[in-house]
């Protein structure tokens, strides 16, 4: 009999949609031109790169001369983060960001420190939230940046972005948010929620690795992260990786057009896995809001057990999942976001991120809740710490 394999880690990176490898394809092999020469070659890739800006910009409520295409997330977030330290150090040199950033944040704010930026990381509450209060608090006349992620990687919670953006635009301080898990998932709207800098990527949401953009709106001016050329209208070099750009576009049209749908499908899943293993399993917890949440993300802490050892069982019965971010699964400290929302570290260490996708099934989460059933069981059996009542 064939070993089942489900994925469980859409968090991670997710596999390209057919569509959006049809749309890419021609790009490879047909239409070559590098677009910044000047014949017919040439002007049938600018005209896809163009719709691609199209397309993005759609999808978030941007005008297309607002997306700069970047090799993804982690370039977007050092360019928002470094290019408006480097443009505006003779105006301030605060940043405001959160305890529960991705590390393309976070690490980017550290080298900025060692710089002579000064960086506050504001706290959260259990469930992960920050609130405008304290980024309006938090706020100096040497503030020039305020760095918030739109939904959190690891335990899913949404952050009220609409309303930090009006503290911003209030006091004057431009707005970052790293929307890489939102992005295509839940709606997002820059002028509605006076975003001044959101960084993407392609490959959470079907779409090719290796892409991403940076909105920058019109106004907002940051120093360049590399030199040496004209593309991207001056301000990030290098010829365009046109395919990949293709992708991300047709991935964010796809997504935006279907989005009511698929959040519905997966809310639903996600609510039957959160209820099957905390009904199911004793001495579990919910990391996370339980409502304001990513459709798709399940975070759950497993007392008495380490999440790796959770992880290599699951992956055993064919269930791929991770402790916390892909980035730095690798790592033995727990997840730094946990630590944040107050859990110990012996039961941080516990943790498990399951995040669904378009090809989950109802039949993929029963099968899961039982699988964890039989582990996290077989695990406590072994474990020291864990007495059966």
């Amino acid at each position: 009999m064939e070993q089942k394999r489900i994925y469980m880690d859409h968090a991670a990176t997710t596999y390209v949609k057919p569509e959006v490898l049809d749309a890419m394809t021609p790009y490879f092999t047909e239409h070559f031109g590098n677009p910044s020469s000047i014949h017919s070659f040439a002007r049938e890739t600018k005209k896809a790169i163009d719709h691609a800006r199209e397309q993005v910009a759609n999808a978030i409520g941007a005008t297309p001369s607002e997306i700069f295409f970047t090799s993804g997330a982690t370039e977007s977030d050092n360019w928002a983060l470094r290019g408006m330290a480097y443009q505006h150090k003779n105006k301030g040199n605060h940043i405001i960001t959160t305890a529960i950033e991705h590390h393309a944040i976070l690490h980017t704010c550290q080298a900025l420190e060692k710089q002579g930026f000064e960086v506050t990381y504001l706290e959260v509450d259990e469930n992960g939230l920050v609130t405008p209060e304290q980024v309006k608090n938090a706020i100096t006349d040497k503030t020039i940046l305020v760095s918030v992620m739109f939904a959190n990687n690891e335990i899913g919670t949404i952050e009220p972005i609409e309303q930090i953006g009006a503290v911003c635009k209030e006091k004057g301080v431009v707005f970052h948010t790293d929307a890489v898990q939102a992005f295509g998932a839940v709606p997002i709207d820059v002028n509605k929620m006076n975003i001044d800098l959101l960084s993407i990527t392609g490959h959470k949401l079907y779409g090719p690795k290796g892409t991403g953009a940076l909105y920058i709106r019109k106004g907002v001016i940051l120093k360049n992260l590399i030199e040496g050329g004209a593309q991207e209208r001056g301000k990030r070099p290098g010829t365009e990786n046109i395919a990949g750009i293709v992708g991300l576009g047709k991935a964010a049209e796809l997504a935006n057009e279907h989005m009511e749908e698929n959040a519905a499908r997966l809310t639903a899943l996600r609510d039957k896995l959160i209820d099957g293993i905390l009904q199911q399993i004793p001495e579990t917890r919910l990391n996370g809001h339980r409502t304001k949440r990513l459709p798709n993300n399940v975070n759950i802490c497993f007392r008495y057990i380490e999440g790796e050892s959770l992880l290599l069982l699951l992956d055993r019965a064919g269930i791929a999942a991770s402790s916390g971010s892909a980035c730095t699964s690798g790592s033995l400290d727990p997840s730094h976001v946990l630590l944040a929302i107050g859990l110990p570290h012996e039961i941080a260490h516990g943790s498990l991120r399951l995040t669904l996708g378009a090809c989950t099934t109802e039949e993929d989460v029963l099968y899961t809740i039982e699988t964890l059933k039989t582990i996290v069981e077989r695990l406590r059996q072994m474990s020291p710490l864990y007495h059966k009542a």
